[in-house]
């Protein structure tokens, strides 16, 4: 009884300690968060799945603090809640997909956020102007630029179109001499029909594949123009100088933007900002709030595991090795059956790769390029067609990664170089590795009970229908239709559970199973 009783006062005292550590972090996080800090977000480089999921879950997490608190008379919030979010922006731009997530959380958000292009030299290009009209307040550093913002073109330049393109898209290139068209309204059409018609046909605009083109960009530019007005309608911006960072790709400097009233203030840094926000009052869905920033703390929110993790998932270049390696361990193992290691890998991979295409701008013609290629270079592996096939596998691959994703983006494109290396390894792979294998899957059975057929044994006594031989050291049950003797050869014809069919065999056929060709 003694022993048990000192382990129930260990037991009791080692709870209570627990206790009063989680008591002591308790009044400790609240001491702490007595005035709470504000939350400072970061956007560096291009915007994608990461950095939408990062931005969003940080402005999820902020509000849901604050979403059982309700306001004081006065309009401020309690001192132990963020009073404010910050985001410094520093990008060239992003997928379109990405940028509408933040935008919506930055919408819903119950908190005020407050975009600075930061630090100086930094820009809030094409996506990045976007989410600073979207934003609550916007503020630039000094030598910091924002705008355009014109939606990158989606396929191959316009035949016939040249380098150079007009200042709208939509409007007509002069011809080369630059000069207007003199003819009369009565001149029209005074040349024949001949000449008109083969004017037509000369001219690359009236083709179907440019008009269904141009009315592609029409509904993008359309759409991204509404998109960028309604939100500086939202927040009392320059509606006009907005349509021309998306119609014009116009941009401008801090100073320029502060004066055409596209953001609200200069602060060169999120302290600075803090400094110029303290006291100011801000709508918040309608009702008016009061930024108490007086002895704030900034605390800058660095991404989560998660976020690191679609980070480098998401790195085109990363998803595209995944997929590879997902294909070749799932064949290996097919082809190869061993313990599994191929296929495991191979089947984690490939979920891994998939999870990453979901979230990126995949082109579905691309993706079936590339699996036509990887086809034809099992084709040629398993039946050589003096390189037909290989020739055929090589290109589709080639062509296949090169359009597997739908953007111009280069942040979001597979690097020609990793495509032209992993071409060649492809190739060399599936020609000598998976010929091998083919090869090996060809030959003859070594080991196991398949082994058996076809061996030569020895019959120990006579007998006819079920007996016994022995063959390799071992002794196995066994069944002739025909009388055996002593010391007679057989041969094994096949296998039925644990016995061995068993067939006489002549001394020629001995000879000649001894002494093969």
């Amino acid at each position: 009884m003694l022993p048990m009783h000192y382990f129930l006062i260990s037991l009791l005292l080692f709870y209570s300690s627990i206790l009063n550590a989680n008591q002591t972090e308790l009044a400790e996080t609240t001491a702490s968060n007595s005035i709470a800090s504000v939350p400072v977000l970061t956007i560096k480089g291009a915007i994608g799945p990461a950095v939408s999921h990062y931005l969003t879950s940080e402005i999820e997490r902020a509000n849901q603090q604050t979403a059982t608190v309700s306001q004081g008379d006065n309009g401020t919030l309690d001192s132990n809640l963020a009073p404010l979010i910050i985001i410094t922006i520093d990008t060239p731009g992003g997928l379109v997909s990405s940028l509408r997530d933040i935008n919506q959380a930055i919408l819903n958000s119950d908190i005020p956020i407050a975009c600075l292009v930061h630090p100086p030299g930094a820009r809030a290009a094409s996506a990045g102007t976007y989410i600073l009209y979207a934003c609550h307040i916007a503020a630039m550093a000094t030598t910091t630029t924002l705008g355009a913002a014109t939606p990158v073109s989606i396929g191959p330049p316009l035949p016939g179109g040249g380098d150079k393109k007009p200042a709208n898209p939509y409007q007509p290139t002069p011809d080369a001499d630059n000069k207007p068209d003199t003819r009369s309204e009565n001149s029209e059409g005074s040349g024949t029909k001949q000449d008109n018609a083969k004017q037509n046909s000369k001219d690359p605009t009236n083709s179907p594949q440019v008009a269904e083109k141009t009315a592609m960009e029409k509904k993008v530019l359309n759409d991204s123009v509404a998109y960028i007005r309604s939100l500086a309608q939202l927040r009392k911006r320059n509606v006009q100088w907005a349509e021309l960072a998306v119609t014009e790709a116009a941009t401008l400097t801090a100073v320029e933007a502060l004066d055409k009233n596209v953001i609200n203030l200069i602060a060169q840094s999120p302290q600075h900002l803090l400094t110029k926000l303290d006291g100011q009052y801000i709508m918040i869905k309608q009702q008016q709030r009061l930024l108490t920033l007086t002895n704030r703390p900034l605390e800058l929110r660095k991404p989560n595991w998660r976020s690191n993790f679609i980070g480098t998932i998401t790195d085109p270049n990363i998803a595209y090795i995944l997929m590879l390696i997902g294909v070749y361990g799932i064949l290996l193992e097919f082809y190869s059956p061993g313990i599994g290691i191929a296929g495991i890998a191979g089947s984690i991979s490939l979920f891994i790769a998939l999870y990453a295409f979901q979230l990126l701008p995949l082109d579905y013609v691309g993706l079936a390029l590339l699996l036509l290629g990887i086809a034809f270079l099992i084709a040629e592996s398993m039946s050589p067609s003096v390189g037909i096939f290989g020739l055929g596998g090589l290109i589709a691959f080639t062509l296949g990664s090169i359009f597997l994703f739908d953007t111009d983006l280069p942040q979001f494109q597979v690097s020609l170089q990793l495509i032209a290396a992993l071409a060649v390894v492809s190739l060399l792979f599936f020609v000598f590795v998976f010929g091998y294998l083919w090869d090996i899957r060809k030959n003859k059975v070594v080991s196991g009970k398949e082994a058996l057929i076809g061996a030569l044994a020895t019959a120990d006594t006579g007998f006819i229908g079920q007996g016994h031989i022995n063959i390799k050291g071992e002794r196995w049950s066994a069944y002739c239709p025909q009388q055996l003797t002593a010391g007679q050869t057989v041969q094994i014809n096949g296998i039925d559970g644990l016995t061995l069919i068993l067939l006489p065999v002549t001394e020629l056929e001995v000879n000649d199973a001894s002494n093969p060709q």
